[in-house]
């Protein structure tokens, strides 16, 4: 995950760069801007923003639930474990360049409150994705290989839900002790991706205010 986490930190200083010195990019706070660049610049932010909002939603409110509750449990935790890294690289990444339009779009030294609120809200859900991708999910998921291990060694984990993984952890010590470990962590990364969404929702929010139909 080296380059990855290169990738995104390069990312987030441009993100900054856009916001905080403007005119190196040639963003301009006097509405100087070529028409076509506002235009490309604007359609990047929505459609950037589109995508983070769709993904976070689907994976947050419907997906995660469908196969939770329709895959052994193992099953479901080896393949979040391989989607839940692609799910917050696609989301940070579209917060960044969101983030990176809308700063060049209302530079920080001449945007109202309302639009540094915007940018502090993208600011937040860009943080969040990437402090589950680089800290939460690798935690998240070492837990739980861990987990599977023991499960495995007692004949668990090929049911849906977690009914056995409860009756078993009433008499393995162990178990219980993973089972407190891992909610927590898996807890702190369920809380991130919430707060990433809220901040997606308040600038949904903002754009909706925007729209004139």
């Amino acid at each position: 995950m080296g380059w990855l986490t290169r990738f995104l930190a390069a990312v987030a200083f441009l993100a900054a760069g856009v916001i905080f010195s403007p005119e190196t990019f040639g963003s301009l706070s006097k509405g100087e801007n070529p028409a076509k660049v506002l235009i490309f610049v604007k359609l990047a932010h929505l459609l950037s923003f589109a995508t983070a909002w769709g993904a976070a939603l689907w994976a947050t409110f419907i997906g995660g639930i469908i196969m939770f509750k329709n895959l052994p449990r193992h099953q479901f935790g080896n393949l979040q474990s391989k989607m839940f890294p692609a799910y917050f690289t696609l989301v940070g990444s579209c917060c960044a360049i969101s983030l990176s339009a809308f700063g060049y779009l209302h530079p920080w030294k001449s945007s109202s409150t309302a639009e540094k609120y915007q940018l502090g809200f993208l600011v937040s859900a860009f943080a969040f994705n990437l402090t589950n991708l680089l800290v939460f999910t690798p935690m998240t998921i070492d837990m739980m290989k861990q987990r599977h291990k023991v499960e495995r060694e007692n004949n668990i984990g090929d049911e849906v839900g977690w009914s056995k993984n409860r009756e078993k952890a009433k008499t393995i010590p162990k178990l219980a002790a993973m089972n407190k470990k891992f909610g927590m962590i898996h807890g702190l990364s369920s809380l991130a991706n919430i707060f990433s969404f809220g901040s997606l929702a308040m600038h949904s929010w903002y754009l909706a205010g925007k729209l004139d139909l």
